[in-house]
This record gives C-alpha cells, sequence and structure tokens, in this order.
C-alpha cells in the first residue's frame, strides 16, 4: 500500500488459473493459451478470407492481407535478404501476424493482457526461429554452416582463439535469448504500466482529496493505452526483421 493506495500483487498481473486441466501445472489451459489460439484462429481466417474471392481492385480482407504482405515483402524480406529470401515470406508473415495479435490483446477490453508478456511464448517463437536458421544454414551451406557460423573467413588465424567462441555465443545462444527476452520484457513492461495507471484512476475516483488528480492520471492512461498498440505493433516488427536478418545470414557464407 502506497500512500493509502492498495496495487493488486505482481504474481497477478502474470499468473493465471487453468481453466480446466490439472489446477496450477504448467500444461494447464488458461487466459494466456487462449489467447495464443486466438492468434493462431485469427492469422488463418484472415488469410483464408483474404484467398477467398480475389479480385484486381482488393477490399476487405483481401486489402488488408495484401497490404501487409506488401509491408513485410518490401520493408523486411527484400531488404535484409533480398529476392533469395522471398521463399521464407510466409514464415515471417505469419510471424508477424501471431505476435501482433497476441500483443494487441493488452488493450482488448475484459483480457487487459498480452500472450507475450509470458516469457515461455516468446521462447518458443525463438526457438522455432533459432531451428528455422540453423536448418536454413545446412540447407544452403550444409555441414560446413557451423564453421562458417562461428569462424567467418578473412579473420587472422590468431584471433579465431577468441572469434570462436564469441561467435558460437553470439549465434547459438544469444540470439534465441535476446529474441525471446525483448519481445517479453517489454510487454510485461507495459503491461504493468497500464495495469498501474487503471488501479490509481480507480482508486481515485473512490477518493475524496486525491479524486483532484485523476485527470491527469486518466489522461496517462489513455495515452499509454494508444502507446502500446504502437509497442505491439513496433515488437512484432523487430522480432520479424531480426527473424530475417538471422535467416538471411544463414543463406551465405559470406554473411
Amino acid at each position: 500500500m502506497i500512500f493509502g493506495l492498495e496495487f493488486p500483487p505482481i504474481e497477478n498481473l502474470v499468473e493465471w488459473p487453468n481453466w480446466f486441466g490439472p489446477k496450477d501445472s504448467f500444461y494447464g489451459f488458461n487466459k494466456i493459451a487462449f489467447i495464443s489460439l486466438v492468434a493462431i484462429v485469427a492469422t488463418s481466417v484472415l488469410f483464408i478470407l483474404g484467398n477467398r474471392k480475389r479480385s484486381m481492385v482488393p477490399k476487405g480482407a483481401q486489402n488488408l492481407v495484401e497490404s501487409s504482405v506488401a509491408f513485410i515483402r518490401d520493408g523486411i524480406v527484400l531488404e535484409t535478404m533480398g529476392p533469395d529470401g522471398m521463399r521464407y515470406l510466409p514464415y515471417l508473415v505469419s510471424l508477424f501476424f501471431f505476435i501482433l495479435i497476441g500483443n494487441i490483446f493488452e488493450v482488448i477490453p475484459f483480457f487487459h493482457m498480452p500472450a507475450n508478456a509470458r516469457m515461455a511464448g516468446p521462447a518458443v517463437l525463438a526457438l522455432i526461429t533459432w531451428a528455422y536458421y540453423i536448418a536454413v544454414g545446412l540447407k544452403h551451406q550444409g555441414p560446413k554452416y557451423f564453421i562458417n557460423a562461428i569462424a567467418p573467413p578473412g579473420v587472422p588465424k590468431a584471433l579465431y582463439i577468441l572469434v570462436v567462441p564469441i561467435e558460437f555465443l553470439s549465434t547459438f545462444i544469444v540470439r534465441p535469448f535476446s529474441l525471446a527476452v525483448r519481445l517479453f520484457a517489454n510487454m510485461l513492461a507495459g503491461h504493468i504500466l497500464l495495469v498501474t495507471f487503471s488501479v490509481l484512476c480507480i482508486t481515485l475516483f473512490t477518493a475524496s482529496l486525491l479524486a483532484l488528480v485523476l485527470p491527469l492520471s486518466f489522461f496517462m492512461l489513455v495515452a499509454l493505452t494508444g502507446f502500446e498498440v504502437m509497442v505491439a505493433f513496433l515488437q512484432a516488427y523487430i522480432f520479424t526483421i531480426l527473424a530475417a536478418v538471422y535467416i538471411g545470414s544463414s543463406m551465405h557464407a559470406e554473411h
């Protein structure tokens, strides 16, 4: 309790009881699992509808899908991977929409929780991407991919004793870890801010003297809600563009 204001404990912000399945088990179905399921279904339905009745002048779902694919194709794939990366566009588009929809639940009434504010979701996405760019490396370079990844050409031989462990940690350990933590930490921080100002507004509304600062708190809550929408998009974009960079770096040894 701070200045007479009572805030919920931090575990109430990130821990959700299972709706069904064993109580408090890690494999039960709860709000986070439901949001992730909705993100999968919504992404699938969106592209099914967008591809259902195609016309020369796109509109509705087709317009949204084509604009989104063009944005990721031109702004991510071609910029980071070149024309050779077009074969990986479906994965990157799916990744972007799944993360974006999971994030946007932060501002949806009755949910108010981004799926990626729990570490498990970002960790799974990061591990899938990790396996993906290793598979791409093996496909394009064969077993030499691992040597090329940790021992880049052009480095003086005397420096390989330092470069090899650094490149190994950077490529195979730090990359997936940083992908997961960046997404998780940003969404959790935004979630905590929104909850803090929501509780503050509710508390000030019922307080007598402190109600004088309610308009300021409410303004901050509205501003942070808009900011979180931007963060939801930005984090999906950052995760996707980094995944594209990592996949692109696996395609050619000289990278």
